[in-house]
Protein backbone atom coordinates (compact mmCIF):
# COMPACT_ATOMS: atom_id res chain seq x y z
CA UNK A 1 0.00 0.00 0.00
CA UNK A 2 0.80 3.23 -0.41
CA UNK A 3 3.02 4.58 2.72
CA UNK A 4 2.43 8.05 2.56
CA UNK A 5 -1.29 7.60 2.36
CA UNK A 6 -1.07 5.36 4.91
CA UNK A 7 0.56 8.52 7.33
CA UNK A 8 -1.89 10.75 6.20
CA UNK A 9 -4.59 8.40 7.34
CA UNK A 10 -3.01 8.35 10.65
CA UNK A 11 -2.43 11.94 11.08
CA UNK A 12 -6.28 13.19 10.25
CA UNK A 13 -7.44 10.63 12.57
CA UNK A 14 -5.34 11.08 15.30
CA UNK A 15 -5.18 14.50 15.16
CA UNK A 16 -8.41 14.86 14.81
CA UNK A 17 -9.28 13.12 17.86
CA UNK A 18 -6.81 14.85 19.95
CA UNK A 19 -8.27 18.25 18.49
CA UNK A 20 -11.91 17.76 19.61
CA UNK A 21 -10.84 16.42 22.96
CA UNK A 22 -9.17 19.40 23.68
CA UNK A 23 -11.90 21.35 25.63
CA UNK A 24 -11.96 18.04 27.82
CA UNK A 25 -8.31 18.62 28.74
CA UNK A 26 -8.12 22.38 29.14
CA UNK A 27 -11.58 22.37 30.84
CA UNK A 28 -11.81 21.95 34.90
CA UNK A 29 -14.45 18.64 34.30
CA UNK A 30 -12.50 16.31 31.99
CA UNK A 31 -14.84 13.33 31.18
CA UNK A 32 -17.21 15.26 33.24
CA UNK A 33 -17.73 17.80 31.09
CA UNK A 34 -21.50 18.40 29.65
CA UNK A 35 -19.84 18.53 26.50
CA UNK A 36 -18.70 15.19 26.50
CA UNK A 37 -21.21 13.18 24.73
CA UNK A 38 -21.04 15.68 21.88
CA UNK A 39 -17.21 15.52 21.94
CA UNK A 40 -17.21 11.38 22.34
CA UNK A 41 -20.00 10.91 18.91
CA UNK A 42 -17.78 13.42 16.66
CA UNK A 43 -14.51 11.51 17.38
CA UNK A 44 -16.12 8.70 16.21
CA UNK A 45 -16.07 10.10 12.68
CA UNK A 46 -12.19 11.18 12.53
CA UNK A 47 -10.84 7.67 11.00
CA UNK A 48 -13.86 8.24 8.31
CA UNK A 49 -12.78 11.96 7.93
CA UNK A 50 -8.94 11.09 7.29
CA UNK A 51 -10.07 7.64 4.81
CA UNK A 52 -12.26 10.42 2.69
CA UNK A 53 -9.28 12.87 2.42
CA UNK A 54 -6.94 10.17 1.60
CA UNK A 55 -8.96 8.95 -1.01
CA UNK A 56 -10.06 12.11 -2.35
CA UNK A 57 -6.39 12.52 -3.70
CA UNK A 58 -6.95 9.91 -6.26
CA UNK A 59 -9.74 11.33 -8.13
CA UNK A 60 -6.56 12.23 -10.57
CA UNK A 61 -6.47 8.01 -10.91
CA UNK A 62 -10.44 8.21 -11.97
CA UNK A 63 -10.48 5.85 -9.02
CA UNK A 64 -13.70 7.30 -6.74
CA UNK A 65 -16.42 6.82 -5.27
CA UNK A 66 -17.43 3.31 -6.54
CA UNK A 67 -14.02 1.58 -6.01
CA UNK A 68 -13.82 3.22 -2.73
CA UNK A 69 -17.18 1.08 -2.05
CA UNK A 70 -15.90 -1.87 -3.47
CA UNK A 71 -12.13 -1.67 -1.46
CA UNK A 72 -13.85 -0.56 1.98
CA UNK A 73 -16.32 -3.57 1.84
CA UNK A 74 -19.81 -0.91 1.79
CA UNK A 75 -21.05 -3.85 -0.08
CA UNK A 76 -22.45 -7.52 1.29
CA UNK A 77 -20.18 -9.15 -0.46
CA UNK A 78 -20.33 -12.25 -2.73
CA UNK A 79 -22.09 -14.47 -0.21
CA UNK A 80 -25.04 -11.97 1.13
CA UNK A 81 -26.53 -14.93 3.64
CA UNK A 82 -23.50 -15.16 4.94
CA UNK A 83 -22.86 -11.23 5.77
CA UNK A 84 -26.35 -11.27 7.10
CA UNK A 85 -25.47 -14.30 9.55
CA UNK A 86 -22.55 -12.80 10.50
CA UNK A 87 -23.89 -9.53 11.12
CA UNK A 88 -26.85 -11.13 12.63
CA UNK A 89 -24.70 -13.08 15.03
CA UNK A 90 -22.32 -10.37 16.28
CA UNK A 91 -25.52 -8.01 16.91
CA UNK A 92 -26.78 -10.54 19.08
CA UNK A 93 -23.28 -12.67 20.51
CA UNK A 94 -21.53 -9.60 21.43
CA UNK A 95 -24.42 -8.62 24.00
CA UNK A 96 -24.43 -12.14 24.92
CA UNK A 97 -20.72 -11.67 25.41
CA UNK A 98 -20.83 -8.75 27.66
CA UNK A 99 -23.46 -10.48 29.98
CA UNK A 100 -21.08 -14.03 30.26
CA UNK A 101 -18.18 -12.00 31.07
CA UNK A 102 -20.22 -10.00 33.99
CA UNK A 103 -21.61 -13.24 35.29
CA UNK A 104 -18.07 -15.16 35.10
CA UNK A 105 -16.99 -11.53 36.80
CA UNK A 106 -19.50 -12.30 39.56
CA UNK A 107 -18.64 -15.83 39.57
CA UNK A 108 -14.72 -15.47 40.52
CA UNK A 109 -15.62 -12.81 42.78
CA UNK A 110 -14.49 -10.07 40.85
CA UNK A 111 -17.28 -8.31 41.21
CA UNK A 112 -20.76 -8.83 43.54
CA UNK A 113 -24.23 -8.29 42.20
CA UNK A 114 -27.01 -6.80 43.36
CA UNK A 115 -29.71 -8.13 41.48
CA UNK A 116 -32.48 -6.96 44.26
CA UNK A 117 -31.75 -3.60 44.80
CA UNK A 118 -29.29 -2.66 42.25
CA UNK A 119 -27.65 -0.01 44.58
CA UNK A 120 -25.47 1.18 42.11
CA UNK A 121 -27.47 1.98 39.34
CA UNK A 122 -29.60 3.51 42.41
CA UNK A 123 -26.31 5.52 43.93
CA UNK A 124 -25.45 6.47 40.37
CA UNK A 125 -29.15 7.78 39.72
CA UNK A 126 -29.29 9.48 43.00
CA UNK A 127 -25.84 11.47 42.66
CA UNK A 128 -26.78 12.73 39.28
CA UNK A 129 -30.23 14.06 40.01
CA UNK A 130 -32.14 12.15 37.91
CA UNK A 131 -35.51 11.39 38.80
CA UNK A 132 -36.26 7.82 37.80
CA UNK A 133 -40.38 7.28 36.65
CA UNK A 134 -39.88 3.54 37.59
CA UNK A 135 -39.23 1.10 40.04
CA UNK A 136 -35.12 0.15 39.30
CA UNK A 137 -36.01 -3.40 38.79
CA UNK A 138 -38.34 -2.19 36.06
CA UNK A 139 -35.51 0.17 34.84
CA UNK A 140 -33.03 -2.62 34.17
CA UNK A 141 -35.36 -4.69 32.48
CA UNK A 142 -35.90 -1.73 30.06
CA UNK A 143 -32.40 -1.12 29.71
CA UNK A 144 -32.20 -5.19 28.81
CA UNK A 145 -34.35 -5.34 26.25
CA UNK A 146 -33.05 -2.07 24.47
CA UNK A 147 -29.70 -3.43 23.97
CA UNK A 148 -30.74 -4.60 21.18
CA UNK A 149 -32.53 -1.73 18.84
CA UNK A 150 -29.75 0.37 20.86
CA UNK A 151 -27.08 -2.26 19.32
CA UNK A 152 -28.60 -0.45 15.38
CA UNK A 153 -28.78 2.77 16.76
CA UNK A 154 -25.35 2.90 18.11
CA UNK A 155 -24.20 1.60 14.92
CA UNK A 156 -24.76 4.89 13.25
CA UNK A 157 -21.85 6.30 14.96
CA UNK A 158 -19.45 3.18 15.10
CA UNK A 159 -19.46 3.17 10.84
CA UNK A 160 -17.30 6.58 11.18
CA UNK A 161 -15.01 4.13 12.73
CA UNK A 162 -15.39 1.04 11.51
CA UNK A 163 -15.36 2.13 7.80
CA UNK A 164 -12.12 3.46 8.14
CA UNK A 165 -10.34 0.50 10.68
CA UNK A 166 -12.10 -2.65 9.09
CA UNK A 167 -13.09 -1.52 6.22
CA UNK A 168 -9.84 -0.06 4.54
CA UNK A 169 -6.94 -0.36 7.23
CA UNK A 170 -7.44 -4.02 8.16
CA UNK A 171 -7.46 -5.01 4.34
CA UNK A 172 -4.38 -3.33 3.48
CA UNK A 173 -1.96 -4.78 6.17
CA UNK A 174 -2.93 -8.01 5.19
CA UNK A 175 0.22 -8.22 3.02
CA UNK A 176 2.58 -9.16 6.09
CA UNK A 177 -0.27 -11.57 6.90
CA UNK A 178 -3.46 -11.99 8.99
CA UNK A 179 -1.77 -11.90 12.36
CA UNK A 180 0.32 -8.85 11.50
CA UNK A 181 -2.40 -7.11 10.15
CA UNK A 182 -5.14 -8.20 12.60
CA UNK A 183 -2.36 -6.96 15.46
CA UNK A 184 -1.48 -3.94 14.22
CA UNK A 185 -4.56 -2.34 12.89
CA UNK A 186 -5.92 -3.32 16.79
CA UNK A 187 -2.79 -0.97 18.39
CA UNK A 188 -3.50 1.37 15.93
CA UNK A 189 -7.40 1.97 16.68
CA UNK A 190 -6.40 1.34 20.44
CA UNK A 191 -4.10 4.09 20.54
CA UNK A 192 -6.11 6.52 18.58
CA UNK A 193 -8.77 6.34 21.94
CA UNK A 194 -5.90 7.90 23.89
CA UNK A 195 -7.38 11.45 24.12
CA UNK A 196 -10.17 9.84 26.34
CA UNK A 197 -8.27 7.18 27.81
CA UNK A 198 -5.29 9.38 29.52
CA UNK A 199 -8.40 11.22 31.16
CA UNK A 200 -9.76 6.87 32.50
CA UNK A 201 -12.42 6.33 30.10
CA UNK A 202 -13.63 2.94 30.47
CA UNK A 203 -10.96 2.34 33.44
CA UNK A 204 -11.66 5.56 36.38
CA UNK A 205 -9.99 3.51 38.44
CA UNK A 206 -6.66 3.34 36.88
CA UNK A 207 -6.64 7.04 35.19
CA UNK A 208 -4.15 7.51 32.34
CA UNK A 209 -3.14 3.82 32.42
CA UNK A 210 -6.64 3.19 31.35
CA UNK A 211 -4.86 4.38 27.95
CA UNK A 212 -2.76 1.12 28.18
CA UNK A 213 -5.06 -1.18 29.91
CA UNK A 214 -7.54 -0.39 26.16
CA UNK A 215 -5.00 -1.69 23.49
CA UNK A 216 -5.10 -5.49 24.51
CA UNK A 217 -8.72 -5.18 24.25
CA UNK A 218 -9.11 -3.06 20.95
CA UNK A 219 -6.44 -6.10 19.69
CA UNK A 220 -8.77 -8.83 20.71
CA UNK A 221 -11.82 -7.31 20.14
CA UNK A 222 -11.13 -6.00 16.63
CA UNK A 223 -9.91 -9.48 15.80
CA UNK A 224 -13.44 -10.76 15.67
CA UNK A 225 -14.04 -7.89 13.85
CA UNK A 226 -11.63 -8.39 11.47
CA UNK A 227 -12.36 -11.68 11.21
CA UNK A 228 -15.64 -10.68 10.24
CA UNK A 229 -14.63 -8.23 8.20
CA UNK A 230 -12.33 -10.54 6.23
CA UNK A 231 -14.84 -13.62 6.25
CA UNK A 232 -18.24 -11.61 4.05
CA UNK A 233 -15.73 -8.95 2.35
CA UNK A 234 -18.09 -6.55 3.85
CA UNK A 235 -17.42 -3.87 6.80
CA UNK A 236 -21.25 -4.22 7.78
CA UNK A 237 -20.94 -6.54 10.38
CA UNK A 238 -18.27 -5.17 12.26
CA UNK A 239 -19.98 -2.06 12.42
CA UNK A 240 -23.22 -3.59 13.73
CA UNK A 241 -20.65 -5.42 16.46
CA UNK A 242 -19.12 -2.43 17.32
CA UNK A 243 -22.87 -0.78 18.02
CA UNK A 244 -23.50 -3.63 19.81
CA UNK A 245 -20.50 -3.42 22.19
CA UNK A 246 -21.31 0.30 22.81
CA UNK A 247 -24.86 -0.61 23.68
CA UNK A 248 -24.10 -3.69 26.04
CA UNK A 249 -20.37 -2.59 27.88
CA UNK A 250 -22.37 -0.96 30.42
CA UNK A 251 -24.05 -3.79 32.03
CA UNK A 252 -21.67 -4.61 34.80
CA UNK A 253 -22.60 -0.93 36.47
CA UNK A 254 -26.42 -2.16 35.80
CA UNK A 255 -26.16 -5.35 38.30
CA UNK A 256 -23.52 -4.39 40.59
CA UNK A 257 -23.47 -3.82 44.12
CA UNK A 258 -22.61 -0.04 45.41
CA UNK A 259 -20.92 -1.46 48.86
CA UNK A 260 -18.28 -2.96 46.32
CA UNK A 261 -18.11 -1.29 42.93
CA UNK A 262 -16.21 -3.43 40.50
CA UNK A 263 -12.97 -2.19 39.27
CA UNK A 264 -14.18 -2.73 35.24
CA UNK A 265 -10.11 -3.10 34.28
CA UNK A 266 -10.82 -6.79 35.98
CA UNK A 267 -14.93 -7.49 35.69
CA UNK A 268 -16.42 -7.15 32.71
CA UNK A 269 -16.88 -7.15 29.11
CA UNK A 270 -14.04 -4.49 29.04
CA UNK A 271 -12.02 -6.23 31.79
CA UNK A 272 -9.56 -8.77 31.84
CA UNK A 273 -12.31 -11.14 32.29
CA UNK A 274 -13.79 -10.10 28.67
CA UNK A 275 -10.29 -10.31 27.50
CA UNK A 276 -9.79 -13.35 28.47
CA UNK A 277 -13.11 -14.46 26.60
CA UNK A 278 -12.12 -12.90 23.41
CA UNK A 279 -9.12 -14.53 22.99
CA UNK A 280 -10.83 -17.87 23.44
CA UNK A 281 -13.46 -16.41 20.44
CA UNK A 282 -10.66 -15.33 18.12
CA UNK A 283 -8.83 -18.46 18.83
CA UNK A 284 -11.78 -20.35 17.55
CA UNK A 285 -12.96 -18.07 14.66
CA UNK A 286 -9.58 -18.19 13.42
CA UNK A 287 -8.37 -21.81 13.66
CA UNK A 288 -11.58 -23.28 12.73
CA UNK A 289 -13.64 -20.32 10.60
CA UNK A 290 -10.46 -19.41 8.68
CA UNK A 291 -11.18 -16.44 6.23
CA UNK A 292 -10.79 -17.68 2.70
CA UNK A 293 -8.72 -15.66 0.28
CA UNK A 294 -8.09 -12.84 2.48
CA UNK A 295 -5.57 -11.45 0.09
CA UNK A 296 -8.08 -10.88 -2.62
CA UNK A 297 -10.03 -8.45 -0.05
CA UNK A 298 -8.58 -5.20 -1.88
CA UNK A 299 -6.90 -4.98 -5.10
CA UNK A 300 -3.21 -3.60 -5.60
CA UNK A 301 -3.34 0.06 -5.28
CA UNK A 302 -2.16 1.37 -8.45
CA UNK A 303 -0.07 4.04 -7.37
CA UNK A 304 3.35 2.36 -6.12
CA UNK A 305 5.91 5.60 -6.90
CA UNK A 306 6.60 5.92 -2.91
CA UNK A 307 6.77 2.06 -2.11
CA UNK A 308 4.56 -0.63 -0.40
CA UNK A 309 4.39 -2.48 2.64
CA UNK A 310 2.68 -1.75 5.68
Amino acid sequence: MNRAGLWVFLLIAFGGSWLLALPLWVGADGLASPWMALIGVLIMFTPTAALVAVWSTRRKEGVWARELARQTGLGLGARKGRTLAVTVALWIGVPLFAIVATALSAALGLMDLDLENFSLLRESTEESGVEVPMPLQVLVAVQLVAILPGALFNSLFAFGEEWAWRGWLLPRLMGRGTLFAVVVSGVIWGLWHAPLTLLGYNYAALGPWAALMFVPFCVLFGAVLGWARLSTASVWPAVVGHGALNASAGIPMLVADAAAAPNLALAGPLGVVGMVLLAVVALVLFGLFAPRGQQSVVEPEPDRAVGSGA
